[in-house]
C-alpha cells in the first residue's frame, strides 16, 4: 500500500493555510486532505444576512506569513475584480459571506489533493520491529464505503464539536433543539416555528436573536449571566492574538498559562460585539415604547429540566435570583453554547501508549517517545499551552509555517 507523506485530517482553514504554506515553501510533499463536509464550507450554518469578521481580512490564510501570496484575501477581490470596490468600503472588515468564499476559492485550488466527504474513524499504529513506522487512516464515505490509507506524518485539523448541556442530551435527534453550528439548515426545516428559545448570551447567541427577530419570531434570550458583555477587542489587548504572544505563552509554567487565558476570557467566549448588544438593546427598548412584549431577556435565568412534547419543547426554567421555577414551550430551542475541543483524544486514543498524554512541543507536534517515529500536529487543539488564538484564524497563517518548518526535515 502506498504510504503518503502526509495526511491532513479536516481541511479548514487551518489545514487549507497549510496546504499553501507547504507549497509556496518550495515543498510540495506527497499530501492528501480528507474533509468530512462534501465540500468546502466554513460555518455554513451561520453564514446569517449582515454579518461580518470579527477580524481584519489581514488575518486571512497567508498575509501575515508572506504579504506576496497569490492566497491572499486582497489577491482573492482582484482576482473577482471586486478590489476597487471593496476599498470603497473603508473597512478590514468583510462580510462573513465573502470571506468563506475566499476560503473556497482558496480550496478548489487543491482539489486534486482533497477528497470530501470522507469522516475519518480512526488512526492506528503500524509496527516494525518494536518501533511505530507509520499509522494507518480509517475514514468512512458518504456512500457507506470505507477507506484505508497510511502515511508517516499527519496533521489533525478537525475543528470543534457542538458542546451540548446535560440536559439537553436527550434531545440529540429531536429536530426541535439544535446547536447554534447548524442554525441556518436546521430552521430551514422549522418553517413554522414562531416562539423560540435561545440559549446563550455571546456571539451566535446574538446574532440569531436579531435574525429571527427580522423573522418576525418570538424570542426569549436565555442566560444565566447578569448582562451581554462586549468582546474586548481593544489595540493593546488584541496584541495577545499576535504570533509572538503564542511564544510568551508557551514558555510560561501551566498554571500561568491557565491564568493568561482566564485573564483574557472577555476576548472570544461569553462575548458579544458591542454595536450588536447595543441592536440588541434597542429592539427591547422599542418594545417598552410600545407597550408590546413580544421578546423576553431572561437574564440570570437556568435551564433546569427539558422535556419533548407534541405541541413542543417545554423548558422549566429557574430564576437564580429568586429561586423560582417556572415551565414556558418553544416551537424550538437553539443552543448557542460553544464548542469542546477534546475529539482528536478520541481519534488518536490508539496512539496514547506512545505518546505523553497529547502534549505538545512549541511546533504543535504530539510529544512522543523514541519508538514513535510518525509525527502528529494538531491545528486548533492546543488553546492550553499556546493561547486564546489557537482556535481563531489570527494566527492561522503563521502556524502554518510553524508546522511546514517542523514538517521539513521529514517530508
Amino acid at each position: 500500500m502506498h504510504i503518503h507523506n502526509l495526511i491532513g485530517i479536516g481541511f479548514g482553514p487551518s489545514n487549507l493555510a497549510l496546504a499553501i504554506a507547504l507549497q509556496e515553501q518550495g515543498h510540495a510533499p506527497d499530501a492528501l486532505y480528507l474533509e468530512k463536509q462534501e465540500h468546502f464550507a466554513w460555518h455554513p450554518g451561520m453564514l446569517l444576512d449582515g454579518t461580518h469578521m470579527q477580524i481584519s481580512f489581514l488575518k486571512d490564510l497567508a498575509t501575515l506569513r508572506n504579504p506576496s501570496s497569490r492566497f491572499t484575501f486582497l489577491n482573492y477581490l482582484h482576482q473577482q475584480q471586486r478590489l476597487p470596490d471593496f476599498i470603497n468600503l473603508k473597512t478590514f472588515y468583510p462580510s462573513r459571506y465573502e470571506f468563506n468564499d475566499y476560503l473556497a476559492w482558496a480550496a478548489r485550488q487543491f482539489a486534486a489533493q482533497t477528497r470530501y466527504g470522507e469522516e475519518v474513524t480512526a488512526v492506528l499504529p503500524v509496527q516494525k520491529d518494536g518501533q511505530v513506522t507509520h499509522l494507518t487512516v480509517l475514514s468512512r464515505d458518504s456512500q457507506g464505503q470505507q477507506h484505508e490509507r497510511q502515511a508517516r506524518n499527519l496533521v489533525v485539523s478537525i475543528g470543534g464539536t457542538p458542546s451540548i448541556p446535560e440536559c439537553f442530551a436527550p434531545f440529540r435527534n429531536d429536530a426541535r433543539v439544535f446547536h447554534s453550528s447548524s442554525y441556518l439548515g436546521s430552521m430551514n426545516q422549522l418553517k413554522d416555528a414562531r416562539r423560540i428559545a435561545v440559549i446563550g448570551a455571546g456571539q451566535s447567541a446574538a446574532e440569531i436573536f436579531m435574525d429571527l427577530h427580522g423573522k418576525g419570531c418570538n424570542v426569549d434570550l436565555v442566560t444565566r449571566a447578569r448582562a451581554m458583555k462586549p468582546a474586548d477587542d481593544s489595540p493593546f489587548i488584541n496584541e495577545i492574538f499576535n504570533a509572538d504572544y503564542t511564544d510568551y505563552v508557551f514558555k510560561q509554567a501551566p498554571s500561568e498559562r491557565a491564568a493568561l487565558i482566564e485573564e483574557h476570557l472577555n476576548t472570544n467566549y461569553a462575548v458579544a460585539d458591542t454595536d450588536l448588544i447595543e441592536q440588541i438593546f434597542h429592539v427591547f427598548y422599542q418594545q417598552k415604547v410600545l407597550g408590546h412584549q413580544r421578546h423576553q431577556f431572561l437574564r440570570r435565568h437556568e435551564v433546569v429540566e427539558v422535556n419533548a412534547e407534541a405541541g413542543g419543547i417545554q423548558l422549566q426554567l429557574k430564576d437564580q435570583d429568586s429561586g423560582t421555577t417556572f415551565a414556558s414551550r418553544y416551537d424550538a430551542v437553539i443552543l448557542a453554547t460553544g464548542y469542546r475541543r477534546q475529539q482528536h483524544q478520541n481519534l488518536l486514543a490508539p496512539l496514547a501508549p506512545w505518546l505523553d498524554n497529547m502534549a505538545v512541543d512549541r511546533n504543535y507536534q504530539l510529544i512522543a517517545d523514541d519508538r514513535f517515529l510518525p509525527r502528529v500536529f494538531l491545528q486548533g487543539s492546543c488553546e492550553a499551552s499556546h493561547g486564546l488564538s489557537d482556535t481563531l484564524l489570527s494566527i492561522t497563517a503563521i502556524r502554518s509555517q510553524e508546522i511546514g518548518a517542523a514538517l521539513h526535515a521529514t517530508v
